[in-house]
């Protein structure tokens, strides 16, 4: 199992490098997986595009020396020669500078499309976001670090590697104009007479060290206040989009003081977060703006002894001013981009820690912890093998039970145990890890809950009911039919009609088209957890003969609290609660069930 990097918003320092080893190894992909043509394509002419901006930066430090030269000599041609070829070097700056945004940006946008689509993947594969719902170890907003984290993560880096290869060449190409150009400096203490080689580079270099340790030092608390602030927006973001998704149950509860205290709770932690943020960026603003102030003028005062003693020329003098300046933004890179740095790392961490957890749910489970096994066979029934179902923490909520339930019967559980009854619909999905013993499914089993608030889409409603289909797997047609033997029949006039159906409808609606994409898609294990609950007695049974009678191939078990009678099932199971606190599955002998079995029907049911 991967090392999990616990950063949380309680990092001590900004830069942790085990966060940026991980976040490269993870995004890294992209230039060796599909969708590597763009990225090679798009790198390629960006670090082109660098190179001729450093092309025309050189230019401009020579264009210093040529113009201020005939500035001191009061040559007007040559100065008007100088201001022809400073036109020339705007144009190619601006035209540079399009072709380095174009790279840039679409690289970027390619780059988050790619590490987007892997998390997912990995989000929405083997119901990870389901299990990471349920975990002890559940991260907060794990959509907050999809959509937002990966932008902030990806974004930044694109333009750190453009800042660092930019740094080095011009590092390199700079600091060679200091030393040939600056040459040595001879100083006479003390009566002595001392040579400084290369005075110029070795106060560039001087300087630029001093800054890039000043400013991590003044800033060393801004990667943990950075990532703290980050957490409270994303609760922030959470706690008002369950307002908007809640707002009939809230109203109707009249919950709204409640609320706002929570969001006030909420939104004042954010800017106790922010205001820490604040005072870590004014103590780095200390630093940086000094070191704006300074950069022109040292290069200056460093040239002055020469420059005095004739050694140096005015376009000379300029010339390793704007050298000088070239050379620190290089080494200063980092001091330049500290702010930045910090909140990239406050994103990446919230990135890792998601890739972290996602590896830790697929990670085998220690062999203590006992799972139920999940079988596929090719026969036509669901066989419980000795099944007994837990809680996370090993207590036992249904015992052990072996039953079959063929293809086409339909069965009944009652009970008063409703959350042992929710435990046994999604153990017989296969959506229930936690057990001991095995269900086996037939191959082709596509098990489906249909529960009391059913899952509709946003946009068309007859996309909505047809989901997760593709649109246009079933006609109009087909869908309307479908409602109106549903009871629905005011809905088949509003499939094209695009909503918000979640809010749109009522629950009843809701339900009746949930059963509509059942007689659609005929599941051939289907289980109801109150999918009718919204319905009074005599609409449950009329809706549940239509059903029944639909999908007569299908294997139905409704563990619900419902009101419809039960002559309408094949066979009839209690779930009763025993002394230890579980469950006991128990089947219920029908006086008319013989008269109603299906020809060459065989039901094998043993309890343990």
């Amino acid at each position: 199992m991967p090392k999990k990097v616990s950063v949380s918003g309680k990092a001590s320092t900004c830069i942790d490098w085990r966060v940026a080893r991980r976040f490269v190894a993870l995004t890294s992909g992209f230039w060796s997986e599909a969708g590597s043509r763009h990225a090679r394509s798009f790198s390629i002419g960006l670090a082109g595009f660098l190179v001729l901006r450093l092309f025309v930066d050189v230019g401009f430090n020579n264009w210093n020396r040529w113009f201020f030269d005939a500035l001191s000599t009061r040559d007007v041609m040559e100065a008007l020669r100088a201001v022809g070829v400073f036109l020339l070097l705007i144009c190619s700056t601006a035209a540079v500078g399009v072709g380095i945004v174009w790279t840039r940006e679409s690289l970027q946008v390619r780059w988050r499309e790619w590490c987007t689509g892997k998390l997912l993947d990995r989000w929405l594969q083997n119901q990870s976001f389901l299990r990471m719902a349920r975990s002890e170890n559940m991260i907060a907003n794990p959509e907050y670090r999809i959509s937002d984290d990966v932008r902030l993560a990806i974004e930044p880096l694109t333009d750190f590697a453009i800042g660092i290869f930019t740094a080095v060449l011009a590092a390199s190409i700079f600091i060679g104009v200091l030393w040939s150009v600056g040459g040595s400096l001879s100083l006479t203490i003390w009566g002595a007479q001392v040579t400084i080689p290369a005075f110029m580079v070795l106060g560039a270099i001087a300087y630029g060290v001093t800054m890039s340790c000043l400013v991590p030092f003044v800033g060393r608390k801004l990667g943990e206040v950075t990532a703290a602030r980050n957490e409270s927006e994303a609760l922030f973001r959470a706690q008002t989009l369950q307002l908007r998704e809640n707002a009939e149950s809230i109203t109707l509860l009249r919950a709204e003081p409640h609320v706002r205290s929570k969001l006030d709770a909420s939104y004042s932690q954010l800017v106790l977060d922010w205001l820490a943020m604040v005072r870590q960026h004014c103590n780095i603003t200390w630093v940086m703006s000094a070191n704006s102030a300074l950069i022109p003028i040292v290069p200056l005062f460093l040239a002055l002894p020469k420059y005095m003693a004739g050694q140096l020329t005015l376009g000379e003098t300029m010339q390793l001013a704007s050298a000088f300046v070239q050379v620190q933004l290089a080494i200063c890179w980092l001091t330049d981009n500290y702010r930045q740095v910090a909140e990239w790392f406050a994103s990446a961490r919230r990135v890792v820690e998601l890739v972290d957890t996602l590896d830790e749910l697929d990670a085998p489970e220690p062999q203590e912890n006992h799972y139920l096994r999940f079988l596929i066979h090719g026969g036509q029934a669901v066989v419980l093998g000795d099944l007994t179902l837990c809680d996370r923490d090993g207590r036992k909520i249904v015992a052990a039970t072996s039953a079959t339930f063929f293809r086409g019967e339909k069965i009944v559980v009652k009970g008063d145990a409703e959350a042992d009854k929710s435990v046994l619909a999604r153990a017989l999905i296969g959506f229930w890890p936690w057990g001991a013993g095995h269900l086996t499914m037939p191959a082709d089993h596509g098990a489906v809950i249909a529960h009391a608030a059913p899952y509709l889409p946003d946009g068309l409603l007859e996309d909505a009911i047809q989901s997760p289909a593709p649109s246009g797997t079933f006609s109009r047609e087909e869908i309307a039919v479908a409602l109106i033997a549903c009871g629905a029949p005011q809905l088949a006039d509003r499939l094209g009609h695009k909503a918000r159906w979640m809010q749109t409808l009522s629950a009843s609606e809701k339900q009746r088209c949930a059963i509509a994409r059942l007689l659609l898609h005929k599941p051939s294990v289907i289980v109801l957890e109150d999918a009718l609950s919204a319905l009074d007695a005599a609409a449950q049974d009329q809706l549940l003969r239509t059903f029944f009678d639909h999908c007569r191939a299908s294997l139905i078990i409704d563990v619900s609290n419902s009101h419809a009678s039960v002559a309408l099932y094949d066979r009839s199971f209690s779930l009763t609660r025993a002394g230890d606190g579980s469950s006991d599955l128990r089947e219920v002998i029908m006086s008319d069930n013989a008269s109603r079995k299906r020809p060459g029907r065989r039901v094998v049911t043993s309890l343990l």
